[in-house]
């Protein structure tokens, strides 16, 4: 019986630098390329997609990534993985969706549906929402595209006002807007385009999802496309553990089992115990890539791509809110060494937090001007800040 193969936190680290298109060998001249060696970019916070896409290609402008997502459409925000906003391929979509999206949207359903018998909008909250849902579609389809306070003067049910948190520091007053779009875009059925005002807006418009996809989705049952999308993570993230993959999709172990299953995953060992590659990555990277720097923004991938993260440093709590989300970060080969963030002047602000070495710490500043120079007159603010970048913004 043949040993499992042992992969150092170093191998994975290089592995890191070359498939997350970190390392300067590996930068790519299209966002798609960039998407696709990540799996998915995070689009919680809009200017993530653009600063991600930056820091992995040779000349990631704005202008080049809003192309690909408005105008070319082979790139499309969709709820996704963990009930978090994603840009992915257009490929992915149809998985995404069916590994991911179609649950959390019977879940939302459900959730919704309560909130509004109890809110008194409706005696039966999942037929109103399947009522509205088909009004709002309707409007958007003579539309063509249209932000939602342009919905809801069409349909006025939209306007309806609901109290949530009653007794928390989180509650507040929403109105259906919201609800009924996330979940005709859960449903597969309108998309989420260009926003209102610049790159850094999360105002998007709405288009019905056929303009994007006018050939439709290919039918996909849960199991396979869980099964391919485990493949994919596998590809750009392995060798990662059960729990990684877990948490990196919001499955169940017993869903993550039966995906790292059907795709032949292969156990390996890692320092912190098992974890699973694809059957074509079992032997080592050929070269380690040459030494490279990168500042990443808040939620980017690959901080986000593992919830053990020991091995790249990313278990420093300082770079984390109360909720997990993390802060903008510095990377020197495959580790995190930092924290960055932007003041009001424009300038871009580096914080250290290990001692790199006088030749990283020139490379970060340096790379810190350009990143100031490539954002230019735009003010880029994490939409969850930590304590460390408060105390950098002074």
């Amino acid at each position: 019986m043949n040993a499992r193969r042992q992969i150092t936190d170093a191998e994975r680290r290089a592995r890191l630098g070359t498939r997350h298109r970190l390392a300067a060998a590996t930068r790519a001249s299209d966002v798609r390329d960039v998407a696709d060696s990540l799996v998915a970019l995070h689009s919680t916070d809009p200017a993530s997609v653009f600063l991600s896409a930056n820091a992995r290609m040779h000349d990631g402008t704005v202008a080049h990534v809003e192309k690909a997502l408005y105008d070319d459409r082979a790139l499309v925000r969709i709820l996704g993985m963990r009930r978090t906003l994603f840009v992915v391929p257009l490929a992915l979509v149809p998985i995404v969706h069916a590994a991911c999206t179609r649950a959390i949207a019977a879940t939302q359903r459900r959730r919704y549906a309560g909130l509004i018998e109890q809110g008194g909008i409706s005696d039966d909250g999942g037929a109103w929402l399947d009522r509205v849902g088909d009004a709002t579609m309707a409007a958007l389809q003579r539309r063509g595209d249209a932000f939602g306070a342009e919905l809801s003067a069409d349909v006025p049910e939209l306007r309806s006002q609901i109290s949530f948190g009653e007794g928390k520091k989180w509650a507040g007053t929403t109105s259906m807007t919201t609800w009924v779009l996330t979940l005709l875009a859960a449903d597969e059925r309108i998309v989420r385009g260009r926003p209102r005002g610049s790159w850094l807006s999360s105002q998007y418009s709405w288009s019905p999802a056929p303009q994007w996809q006018p050939r439709g989705e290919p039918p996909l049952d849960t199991a396979a496309a869980q099964a391919e999308l485990a493949r994919r993570w596998l590809a750009a993230f392995g060798p990662g553990t059960l729990a990684d993959l877990a948490w990196w999709t919001g499955w169940a172990k017993t869903a993550t089992r039966s995906a790292l299953a059907a795709v032949g995953a292969v156990e390996v060992d890692l320092s912190g115990g098992t974890a699973y590659v694809l059957p074509e990555d079992v032997e080592p990277q050929p070269t380690p890539p040459e030494p490279w720097v990168a500042l990443l923004p808040a939620l980017d991938p690959t901080a986000m791509g593992w919830t053990d993260r020991a091995f790249y440093g990313g278990d420093d709590r300082a770079l984390y809110d109360r909720s997990g989300n993390v802060a903008p970060t510095v990377w020197a080969d495959g580790r995190i060494v930092g924290c960055w963030v932007q003041r009001e002047d424009g300038d871009v602000a580096v914080r250290l937090l290990v001692d790199a070495g006088r030749e990283t710490a020139v490379a970060v500043d340096d790379a810190a001007g350009r990143l100031g120079k490539w954002l230019g007159s735009a003010r880029v603010k994490s939409r969850f800040r930590t304590p460390i970048e408060r105390e950098l913004l002074g």
